[in-house]
């Protein structure tokens, strides 16, 4: 099966004072005369490694079932930074958010053709990275429209900003496991999973958020976030949903 084009680059950013890191992925065939659905991964490389993320991308655009994307994957540098950037109480998780928003998409489609619309950007991630996900989504509204929730830390603020926020303008793809009652946190504590996360799910329902969600009989695993990484693909970026028209040139 022919694959896309993997490209490794750095981006400086002013708001977390350091260069970060980005695998950038271009489907098969990527054109600049055509515009690209724009996907934003955290936890990247484990996406690629565990998720099997390209993989799913690959076969589903080939067969004709997804939209072509240009996924941008983000990896984390150690498990201290990831939680001190993803983690909701982070001490860099504002300035990160920021990053997203005001630095990483600018430099993303400037970069590469897209169509530059929040119904047209996603956001991806599982645990800290999927909270992270939905806050970014959250807070700026008219910029990503679309998120991917693996099994995300639902807390109380997170709860709040999804009931003060507009239904109309996100659509979620979420899943939980059942055996999420006890995850060992990179602070040694454990948590419990798995009642925020359907305590959110009654709360998207309730206020009516466009959304796929799984409840799936598993742990806080790789194992069971992989096949939902493909029917996330599929849910959220199904072929013909976006009109990759010509642009003018």
């Amino acid at each position: 099966m022919a694959e896309g084009k993997l490209l490794e680059e750095k981006v400086m950013s002013k708001q977390l004072n350091e260069e970060v890191d980005v695998l950038i992925y271009l489907p098969k065939d990527y054109s600049p005369l055509y515009k690209y659905p724009l996907v934003i991964v955290q936890d990247g490389k484990d996406y690629i490694r565990f998720g099997k993320v390209i993989r799913y991308a690959d076969e589903l655009q080939q067969s004709g079932l997804m939209e072509k994307a240009i996924f941008a994957l983000l990896p984390y540098q150690t498990v201290t930074d990831r939680r001190r950037k993803y983690h909701p109480e982070g001490e860099q998780n504002e300035a990160y958010i920021r990053f997203l928003a005001h630095e990483f998409v600018p430099y993303l489609e400037n970069r590469f053709s897209s169509f530059q619309m929040a119904g047209t950007r996603f956001l991806m991630g599982d645990s800290l990275g999927a909270s992270l996900s939905l806050k970014a989504a959250l807070k700026y509204p008219f910029t990503f429209g679309n998120v991917i929730l693996h099994s995300p830390l639902i807390t109380e603020e997170l709860l709040e900003r999804t009931e003060n926020a507009d239904a109309s303008k996100l659509k979620l793809f979420h899943v939980i496991g059942s055996g999420e009652t006890e995850v060992e946190m990179t602070d040694g504590k454990r948590a419990n999973f798995l009642a925020p996360n359907l305590a959110f799910h009654k709360l998207t329902v309730q206020k009516g958020f466009e959304q796929q969600f799984y409840q799936f009989d598993g742990d806080h695993r790789w194992k069971y976030w992989q096949p939902f990484v493909k029917e996330a693909l599929l849910y959220m970026m199904p072929a013909n949903s976006f009109d990759l028209e010509s642009m003018s040139v």
